[in-house]
């Protein structure tokens, strides 16, 4: 290994060299709060006559040999992707501002022959980055001015436009800020040569002092980094790309991490700490025995069944509206792990849809049914994961159904009288989740969250948050009490097309005006058009009404089936 600290441009301007990214790093994934602390760094670079150099941190890469054709040389960039691609797309949105005047010693064809392009090369050697993916396209077509492929990528359309807007902003002393900050910053420049260096270990490494890598980043390497380039290719392109694409962009930042430690609850039995995420998966890799390519597939195949149970993708109507109502709810994420194993089942043929669909409204219920109830959602890991185990040793359904039907005290599933009870003064707060559920229960043609004209269906106080001096009257002596008792229970709770012409009239006016309750085509809204005076007791008839009908949706199971 080689190390020695320069200053960025240095490493930029090499000649005949090129920063490709490896198949097993993340994709370009800064955001525009990274990119606003970088710009501020630059900037502070810029204006600090008394610093003549800003440390930004280390560029990592594995030195290949110089293609014998056109003698390029190839770096491949272990760490400092995030960093190098966004200097590149500020480098070509300041080109673009200064164009051939001379500022602090840059034009825009100094910038575009030293640093974003080989300009005696062509085709993809003519870049100096090389990215992948889609982020590949991207950058490239920053480059060359192709603005119609700029946003194949998630972040770097957005990213650009953000540093052409601040640049186009900057006066000419501001410019001149600018271009000194680039031309003081600094970095170690640590190259790799094979095979006296473990990238990996160095990867490791580095990511314990602090660099911002996710734990499916440290996954990813694990599993590429420690193949040829052949074994690489085929790994990704077979598994860990379509495994990327199942998620999406978005879906694979904001998912990954989560779907692993599900993946790792259901393999071990056991939950993984968050943090701990990348230390399990290779324990687990090292106590299956099986190969790179088997583990990745299997990865994949349970991915696949993560974006159907979670990420609305399942192609059966009646599982997806199973998962996609106990996603609404929130609070079953613990469930996962069970539900990955039950799915795998059902696609393997040895569980039925019926049974698998009855099995999520099961456990719908009992999570929704403790939390009306106010019992802690908390112990919901630990009854869920033997759930699982218990599942696992029978492949029976109905285990899951008795285990828990077995709960006692703070863990049990509450019976019809205990959930009809508190349904009626719960002041659960995802309105949305309840109140959709409740008017699409037996619905042939579901409600969605506008109305057939267009306007979305909101949450609506017929008893507003804020009392005039008709509603109280209306409510009588009691107001006060009966507001703050009843405001946000279900009996005083429902949606409507017209909140903002609701508003805080009287009930007369929202019940008879154009579209009023008594026109609602709404389930949850039958009964209202008859109504005379809102009032504490017709709050709680309605209450009452709701409750009976809570009851029939989050069903209570039938008794444990005997093994």
């Amino acid at each position: 290994m080689k190390a020695v600290g320069v200053y960025l441009y240095e490493l930029l301007r090499s000649p005949q060299a090129q920063f490709t990214i490896p198949i097993y790093q993340r994709p370009y994934s800064w955001k525009t709060d990274h990119c606003k602390q970088l710009w501020e760094d630059i900037l502070g670079a810029g204006r600090n006559a008394d610093a003549p150099a800003h440390f930004i941190g280390p560029i990592v890469y594995i030195e290949e040999k110089p293609n014998q054709a056109s003698q390029m040389s190839e770096y491949l960039a272990i760490d400092g992707q995030q960093r190098l691609t966004t200097v590149m797309l500020i480098l070509e949105a300041l080109a673009r501002k200064i164009g051939n005047n001379d500022v602090e010693g840059l034009s825009a064809e100094k910038i575009r022959n030293y640093y974003p392009t080989n300009p005696f090369e062509k085709g993809d050697d003519k870049y100096k980055m090389l990215l992948k993916d889609m982020d590949k396209d991207s950058l490239k077509a920053v480059v060359d001015h192709r603005e119609e492929s700029v946003r194949q990528s998630l972040h770097i359309g957005d990213n650009f436009a953000w540093f052409s807007s601040m640049i186009n902003g900057l006066d000419d002393d501001g410019v001149r800020v600018l271009c000194r900050g680039l031309n003081n910053l600094t970095i170690v420049d640590i190259s790799l040569r094979r095979p006296d260096d473990d990238p990996q270990r160095i990867f490791e490494s580095m990511n314990s002092t602090g660099y911002d890598l996710s734990q499916a980043d440290l996954i990813r390497n694990y599993v590429l980094m420690g193949l040829d380039r052949d074994g690489q290719n085929q790994l990704y392109g077979d598994h860990w790309r379509p495994m990327e694409d199942d998620f999406g962009q978005k879906g694979y930042d904001d998912h990954f991490d989560k779907f692993m430690r599900h993946y790792l609850t259901m393999k071990s039995g056991s939950i993984p700490d968050e943090r701990e995420i990348y230390k399990e998966f290779k324990k687990h890799a090292k106590s299956t025995g099986a190969n790179m390519y088997e583990l990745v597939a299997d990865m994949h195949e349970f991915a696949g069944y993560y974006c159907a149970v979670v990420l609305d993708k399942e192609q059966d109507e009646t599982l997806a509206k199973a998962f996609h109502d106990l996603s609404e709810l929130g609070t079953a994420v613990p469930a996962y792990p069970l539900l990955l194993y039950l799915y795998h089942d059902y696609r393997h043929g040895s569980l039925t849809g019926t049974a698998l669909a009855e099995t999520v409204r099961l456990l719908e219920s009992f999570v929704f049914r403790r939390a009306v109830c106010g019992l802690p959602s908390n112990s919901h890991n630990k009854v869920f994961l033997a759930a699982l185990n218990k599942y696992r040793k029978d492949s029976r359904a109905e285990a899951v159904r008795n285990h828990l039907l077995e709960q006692k005290d703070t863990y049990n599933f509450p019976s019809d009288e205990d959930f009809e009870r508190k349904f009626t003064t719960n002041r659960y707060r995802k309105d949305k989740y309840w109140l959709y559920r409740l008017e699409n229960d037996d619905r042939k043609e579901a409600i969605t969250r506008t109305d057939y004209k267009g306007r979305p269906y909101t949450i609506e106080h017929i008893m507003p948050r804020k009392l005039t001096d008709e509603w109280r009257d209306s409510l009588g002596e009691h107001h006060e009490h009966i507001h703050e008792q009843l405001l946000y229970t279900p009996g005083n709770t429902t949606l409507t097309g017209y909140n903002a012409k609701y508003s805080n009239k009287p009930f007369a006016f929202k019940r008879d005006t154009d579209g009023g309750f008594k026109e609602s085509p709404l389930k949850l809204n039958s009964g209202l058009g008859g109504i005379d005076v809102w009032d504490e007791d017709a709050i709680k008839d309605r209450a009452a009404r709701l409750a009976k009908m809570a009851v029939g949706v989050w069903k209570y199971p039938k008794p444990p089936v005997p093994p």
